[in-house]
């Protein structure tokens, strides 16, 4: 997102920090590329469309939170496309440095006596966001009708498909 693209009252971008502008973007980008910044994470802050304050625009009452995280890897992935980048270096930057850096050694990579947590990803396809399509629980993003390359077409979780009907999960510690 860059905050020259932000529309007049669309409180949808309300986030913390800030949306800053492109020349910023770019020098999140160079951080990256030069190993100066060696994750992406997100807090995932959703907000309910009335806490938005969608209705008034005013960006001084709305919540500042985008509910993301099923975008996330869509979202980079085609930026980072965009910048020839490889799709390994993305799940470098997302899955195994945060890992690492949560001190989560079970998580990370697929490889023997870790806990098999992956997504089957199809990098050449592309989508439409629709927040009516969207697992949020609330139906709003400031990424609604933004084209995003790579598709996530399945989640594994402990070695079993994400059953979004019947959700489970169990608390994450870091190791000591």
């Amino acid at each position: 997102l860059l905050a020259e693209e932000i529309p007049d009252g669309a409180t949808a971008f309300k986030c913390c920090p800030p949306i800053r502008e492109n020349d910023n973007r770019e020098l999140l980008w160079k951080g990256l590329e030069e190993g100066v910044i060696d994750c992406i994470v997100s807090d995932h802050s959703p907000s309910t469309i009335d806490l938005k304050d969608v209705e008034n625009g005013d960006f001084g009452v709305a919540w500042g939170g985008v509910a993301s995280l099923q975008l996330g890897l869509p979202l980079i992935w085609s930026e980072a496309k965009k910048r020839g980048l490889k799709l390994e270096q993305v799940v470098q930057w997302m899955g195994v440095n945060p890992s690492k850096l949560a001190g989560l050694s079970a998580k990370g990579s697929i490889e023997e006596g870790k806990d098999a947590d992956f997504a089957v990803f199809a990098p050449e396809d592309s989508f439409e966001v629709d927040v009516q399509s969207l697992h949020h629980k609330n139906p709003i993003s400031p990424y609604q009708g933004k084209t995003l390359h790579g598709v996530v077409r399945r989640s594994i979780i402990a070695g079993n498909d994400v059953d979004f009907q019947a959700p489970n999960g169990k608390l994450i510690c870091r190791e000591s």
